[in-house]
């Protein structure tokens, strides 16, 4: 610990601590002055390691102003990095002030820390892109030597990461010296992401740190006291097994995939919950006063489980988790480890986690992952250009701040590696857009929010705009909710208004871990009171997480080899036997689809393993085409693993339906036809500043937004197709929320490795999606009794030999 000043040597002696390898070489590499990427596993201080140059740079040579920047992908951890730090500090007695700031943090303070800085700032990408768009900035920043973004891997690759990227080399000009350093424990491209960071995309200034491995994490199945089931994806069944291992426990997280499912979870355990144990339930819909005392709960030991969701993926650390259950499949490598880091947050102890699948594909699914994770390997992140839409409002925010020269600004832009091949052309469109709207809609002053100056620097056209642009900025569009609360207006958290418009008083759902009732419903609230009455779940739109490709691919491997077959429970290994009898199991490189008819209908299953998204989309072209060729489609159903057609006539030639020109005819038709585009256009049209959400002292609600976006889109569309934000929601569409990519290699290939296996009934293999037909629509829990009868009826029928 020669290399530490004597308040820091003394502060980990005392503790009996020798600061890890990669901690100190963190230091060297600060003090050579480069940019760094550490890799390091859960538990292995990389906050610390983060933070370590910071606090030994203000112990040699204290001074005031605002020193390091920390970046984070979620407010709660924030928060969390802010209790974790203080306490060295003060234990220390060093005179370093630390705040957050975030769309949560008071006005007042929020003005104070621009006059008079903390040394460190923990922030999120959108707080600080909004004190860019201040006069003052410039000097804020001057002083700033280092800027810290952990888990870098949750948003690098995204339209946040666009953000924060063009924010970097902001900083970078405000403040040339600066260093950047980013954190991350699950990267599986580091030489991507060092790229991403550094300077010009300039991979050579950052330096790769890597953490030393750490205790071999404990992970198992849990599999149901009877047969793993046909169907579902949510591990229901197993609630009092998990209560089991609640019990034995000091505190466990129980990890779930969808808000919906983590109420839904959540109700199952407190119906096992003999011991009336204290459990609580954490995701984004609820409101925030609800997470946070939940969190400090967490905190100070109070629970002994809580079922979260994605929001508590990254980072918290509470030291008393001792368990991690992720129910149903976890979709990727990279997440699974993300999660189960959550339990025992120390190198050196190995973090207990059990998966609980939903039905025998996943089961499939987990076995992938575990073999996934020992084999160390991870999902790859895809790296793109970066957006327009986001590029719009960081323009708008730097004219807020000061006017600029438009070669200046494209320098500084291309400075961030998602727009270092931005063309100056389409950067003009981006300006002209900000400047009038558009062509068609140029007419309109609300739309004119720039001008080009006598000196050619832009400028804001009136103040106006800048008090709009803080308002609204941000790259979070949720879908339009509708606030949950008593009638003493006590409020719970949001929920969506699709689901909302399904309700009527008198109606229940289940919210917040509770049953409530709907009193009224207003324009802006569903007014509720708790009830003892069944409840259904709420609903919520968007992506689901998608299956990430390496577990397609071993989940495939699987398939194709039946030496694998005995580490399968009894039930699973039989039903790939009685598969491999009666029809075939795909090989590796094969496209299997099966061709039935069942119940007076034709059906067509086909295994491509590409996730639910990529198969929703492609269940809509295929049964558009399925219609011009006079088939007769009746619908389709997915999951993560097939896509099932069904229709009125045989489908004799599946290759017919699979050819690539469909993602140039059908896909065009479809997705221009859909609401897609116009949910894409609503984003692109809120991030690009085309429509405010907020005016000030009133927010408008989701209905007035989007009926906005849908007027203006239905224009443009009409008079201006080839404007910008059209643009920006076509890309959206394509490569977010249809998951083209993965059609496109599927489509091209598919002719080509395609198995066509005609049957007289239905399959094992098809049994888990079809099962899936009417699921969709049934929104009340107590249906999955009737739905387990179907699919064992379905299954017998399948697994029959004669």
């Amino acid at each position: 610990m020669r290399n530490l000043p004597a308040p820091l040597s003394d502060w980990f002696a005392a503790r009996g601590w020798t600061p890890r390898r990669h901690q100190l070489e963190m230091l060297e590499q600060a003090r050579a002055g480069r940019h760094a990427l550490l890799v390091a596993a859960t538990g292995a201080g990389k906050t610390l390691a983060g933070f370590l140059p910071t606090l030994v740079d203000l112990i040699d040579t204290p001074r005031d102003g605002l020193h390091t920047l920390y970046i984070s992908p979620l407010k709660a951890l924030a928060v969390d990095v802010q209790r974790n730090l203080l306490t060295p500090i003060a234990d220390m007695g060093l005179p370093i002030r630390v705040e957050t700031r975030t769309g949560d943090t008071p006005s007042d303070r929020k003005a104070r820390q621009r006059a008079k800085p903390p040394h460190i700032l923990l922030t999120t990408p959108e707080s600080l892109s909004l004190l860019l768009s201040y006069p003052d900035s410039d000097t804020l920043f001057a002083s700033l030597s280092s800027i810290v973004i952990d888990e870098v891997h949750a948003f690098a690759t995204d339209k946040r990461g666009d953000l924060l990227s063009l924010c970097l080399t902001r900083l970078q000009k405000f403040a040339p010296a600066l260093r950047r350093v980013a954190l991350s424990a699950t990267v599986a491209d580091p030489d991507g992401y060092r790229a991403w960071l550094g300077p010009d995309g300039d991979i050579d200034t950052v330096a790769l740190v890597q953490g030393e491995a750490g205790a071999e994490p404990d992970i198992r199945i849990l599999l149901p006291q009877e047969r793993i089931p046909w169907s579902g994806h949510s591990g229901r069944y197993a609630a009092e097994q998990v209560m089991r291992e609640i019990r034995a426990h000091r505190t466990t997280i129980v990890f779930c995939n969808t808000r919906s499912l983590a109420e839904l979870i959540f109700q199952d355990l407190w119906k096992a919950n003999d011991d009336q144990l204290p459990i609580g339930v954490h995701h984004g819909s609820l409101d925030r006063e609800a997470r946070r005392k939940v969190e400090q709960a967490m905190a100070d030991g109070r629970l002994r489980a809580l079922v979260a969701t994605a929001s508590l993926d990254l980072g918290v650390d509470w030291g008393n988790v001792d368990c991690v259950i992720q129910m149903g499949a976890p979709k990727g490598s990279s997440r699974l480890l993300q999660r189960i880091g959550r339990a025992n947050h120390r190198l050196d102890e190995s973090s207990k986690a059990l998966l609980v699948p939903g039905n025998r594909f996943e089961f499939l699914e987990a076995q992938a992952a575990l073999d996934a994770v020992d084999a160390g390997e991870l999902d790859r992140d895809v790296f793109r250009p970066g957006t327009l839409d986001v590029l719009a409002q960081h323009l708008m925010g730097c004219a807020c701040a000061e006017p600029f020269d438009t070669a200046e600004m494209l320098d500084e832009v291309r400075g961030a590696l998602p727009y270092s091949a931005l063309d100056s052309d389409t950067f003009d469109r981006v300006l002209h857009y900000i400047a009038e709207g558009g062509y068609a809609l140029k007419a309109y002053d609300k739309f004119k929010r720039l001008r080009l100056g006598s000196d050619g620097r832009w400028t804001v056209t009136k103040p106006g705009f800048i008090a709009q642009h803080r308002l609204n900025a941000g790259i979070i569009v949720d879908a339009p909710t509708l606030d949950v609360r008593f009638k003493n207006g006590r409020r719970l958290g949001t929920v969506e208004e699709y689901f909302a418009s399904t309700l009527s008083p008198g109606d229940t759902f289940f919210f917040s871990g509770l049953s409530l009732e709907v009193e009224k419903i207003e324009l802006t609230d569903l007014v509720v009171r708790a009830t003892s009455k069944p409840a259904r779940i709420p609903k919520y739109g968007g992506t689901r997480m998608a299956l990430s490709t390496n577990l397609a691919d071993r989940v495939r491997g699987f398939l194709a080899d039946a030496g694998e077959w005995h580490r399968f429970p009894d039930d699973v290994r039989e039903w790939l036997e009685i598969q491999a009898r009666r029809s075939v199991l795909p090989r590796a490189g094969e496209l299997l689809v099966e061709t039935f008819p069942h119940d007076g209908r034709h059906y067509m299953v086909a295994y491509s393993f590409e996730g639910w998204n990529a198969h929703q989309s492609l269940g809509m072209l295929i049964t558009r085409r399925m219609e011009a060729l006079g088939l007769m489609p009746i619908g389709f159903v997915s999951n993560d693993y097939a896509l099932a057609c069904y229709a009125l006539e045989p489908i004799t030639d599946p290759g017919a339906l699979f050819s690539p020109d469909i993602l140039e005819h059908e896909f065009v038709d479809w997705v221009q036809g859909s609401a897609l585009l116009k949910r894409a256009f609503r984003e692109v049209a809120v991030i690009g500043g085309l429509v405010e959400r907020q005016h000030p002292g009133k927010r408008k609600t989701g209905k007035q937004v989007t009926f906005s976006t849908d007027l203006i889109y239905d224009v443009l569309r009409k008079y201006e197709p080839g404007h910008l934000l059209l643009q920006a929601a076509w890309e959206d569409a394509r490569a977010r929320m249809t998951d083209v990519g993965r059609l496109a290699v599927l489509l091209e290939t598919a002719q080509s490795r395609m198995r066509h296996v005609t049957l007289q009934r239905v399959s094992p293999l098809a049994v888990p999606v079809l099962v899936l037909i009417g699921r969709e629509r049934v929104t009340q829990a107590s249906a999955d009794d009737a739905l387990l009868v179907e699919a064992e009826a379905l299954a017998a029928q399948a697994m029959a030999l004669d």
